[in-house]
């Protein structure tokens, strides 16, 4: 027989679905928690093996559990769930006759598997249970439901009066060692469900690496995309997975850790295929069971972002100096102004070598590098920083500083095809030359920027900066700030702002997303170790003089 299929129907199918097979698992659960009726165990036990009994008895609370697991996979429309919670319902139906001769269990539970058979359409999501995200707060009520059955069974068998007959108090200790067998049973499995998840990561696209024709796509779309920042370019670190709009003219990039799907900004190319873009990703996301996020976006992004109903909090500012402005006259630039007039009267030269050129250079530059990470805390970046790399280094223009004819420092050069804003992403030296060398690359900078047409010096974010700690704030904001106020040993947090501010710019908020706001904490943390490498990047230290 086939049923029509109407919107509001199928639309109200998951959550409904979700909500019966949740109250069909608790009452699983609580039944194998709780005392067997004696007139109906008596008549059982005359025909059925005790054996067979207990197995039942056990295997029945096991599947309570997972009918409550998979009520969330039916709230996420997985068409896995839908299948697995029909198979679990005609499995557990005929054990509750076993288990107790209980009918009206037995006479709910295909019920429900009736009712739920013709909803096939309403579970379109084609991930695997396997991949399926279980939030805290369900892990949390599935664990108190355990727990209150476990309660429930305790006091029943505390309070239960089978008589003076010693038939009745002996089959009572019997049905008490079984419930009891049976909750355990429940718990166990439900701990190792919950560190299995915690264990569990969402299915992937792959990452499109250094001899990956996608990467071409990437390039051809940078190199003419009507909206681009110069973080964009880390589209070409080799170490993102990527949705390209149907045109091909538009990308959207992002990293995967665990279930964590994290778009690195939003889509660059074309603005008119932001939007369609994005609801892509997030559809992608959903279909994989996983968890979509949005790191380091604009003030310009977030209405778009706002349509996907994405919560969003702040999570520091960066700085842009526009570069008709600028200025290093002055006596508030006086210091600034010092140092590169002094390394330049030291012999400190300036020049930007073109991609084409920098393959000989590479020797030098990688002795530069291998000593400037000997000397800082993390190892090599990816994700949100770039890190050290032959063909990663040579996708750019390279601004070098020289002085008795060697580099002592280099940094690469982030360009946007509108030539709005430019940045830099590497920036490393040795401690050879004059003092203050990189402040008299960062001036230098400015003047070739500001030479090349470009409208604005991107100095990058200042992690944390600018959050507010009022009573009304968002607690997200509150502890962004404390951290920010007393967390010297952790990050130079104060550090970072402070060297940015004498370049006067003008401050922009940068904002993460994700669908909840209980999620960006684990969003921005996956994002960290996205960029470290790991925990194990996160703690590796510089090596001490000697080592």
């Amino acid at each position: 027989m086939r049923f029509p299929r109407h919107p509001a129907v199928t639309a109200a199918a998951p959550w409904t679905a979700a909500l019966l097979t949740l109250a069909a698992g608790v009452m699983l659960i609580a039944s194998a928690a709780t005392p067997s009726i004696p007139a109906r165990f008596i008549r059982l036990i005359e025909f059925e093996p005790v054996i067979l009994i207990e197995v039942s008895h056990f295997v029945s609370s096991v599947l309570g559990l997972v009918l409550v697991m998979l009520a969330f996979g039916l709230r996420a429309r997985l068409d896995a769930a839908w299948a697995a919670t029909l198979v679990t319902l005609l499995v557990a139906a005929p054990l509750s006759l076993v288990k107790g001769f209980v009918w009206e269990e037995t006479a709910l539970l295909l019920a429900l598997a009736a009712v739920l058979a013709p909803f096939h359409h309403a579970f379109p999501r084609k991930a695997a249970l396997t991949r399926m995200e279980v939030t805290p707060a369900w892990l949390f009520s599935a664990a108190c439901f355990v727990v209150g059955a476990g309660m429930i069974g305790l006091w029943s068998f505390e309070n239960a009066d089978y008589g003076d007959l010693p038939w009745w108090q002996v089959m009572a200790d019997e049905d008490a060692a079984r419930s009891l067998r049976a909750w355990g049973g429940a718990a166990i499995a439900f701990f190792a469900f919950g560190v299995w998840r915690l264990l569990g990561s969402a299915a992937t696209p792959p990452i499109v690496g250094e001899a990956d024709p996608d990467l071409d796509r990437v390039r051809a779309i940078l190199a003419k995309a009507e909206m681009a920042r110069p973080t964009s370019n880390l589209a070409l670190l080799g170490d993102k997975r990527f949705l390209f709009s149907a045109s091909g003219e538009s990308f959207l990039m992002f990293g995967v850790r665990s279930r964590s799907w994290i778009a690195l900004g939003s889509t660059v190319g074309r603005r008119d295929e932001r939007l369609e873009l994005l609801w892509r990703f997030r559809e992608l996301a959903d279909a994989h069971a996983a968890r979509p996020g949005f790191y380091n976006l604009d003030p310009d992004d977030l209405p778009d972002i706002v349509e996907l109903g994405f919560a969003i909090q702040k999570m520091g500012e960066g700085a842009v100096s526009p570069l008709d402005s600028f200025t290093i006259e002055g006596t508030k630039r006086g210091n600034l102004r010092r140092a590169w007039r002094r390394a330049g009267e030291d012999g400190a030269t300036f020049e930007v070598v073109a991609p084409a050129d920098i393959a000989p250079l590479m020797p030098e530059l990688r002795r530069i590098s291998d000593i400037w990470l000997a000397n800082h805390a993390g190892g090599e970046k990816s994700f949100s920083l770039g890190g050290f790399s032959d063909r990663y280094m040579q996708e750019f223009p390279l601004a070098i500083v020289r002085w008795e004819g060697r580099i002592i420092a280099f940094a690469n050069i982030w360009t946007v095809a509108s030539r709005s804003a430019f940045s830099i992403d590497l920036m490393r030296y040795v401690p050879e030359g004059p003092p203050r060398i990189m402040d008299f690359l960062f001036v230098e900078l400015i003047n070739w920027g500001r030479a090349e047409g470009y409208g604005a010096f991107d100095f990058g974010m200042a992690p944390l900066s600018g959050l507010d700690d009022r009573p009304l704030a968002p607690a997200l904001s509150r502890v962004g700030r404390l951290i920010f106020d007393r967390g010297e040993e952790i990050y130079n947090f104060q550090g970072v702002r402070h060297y940015k501010s004498k370049y006067d710019p003008t401050w922009q908020p940068r904002f993460v997303a994700a669908p909840r706001k209980w999620a960006i904490p684990r969003l921005m943390a996956d994002a960290g170790l996205l960029s470290s490498g790991g925990v194990a990047g996160l703690a590796k230290r510089p090596k001490k003089n000697g080592d």
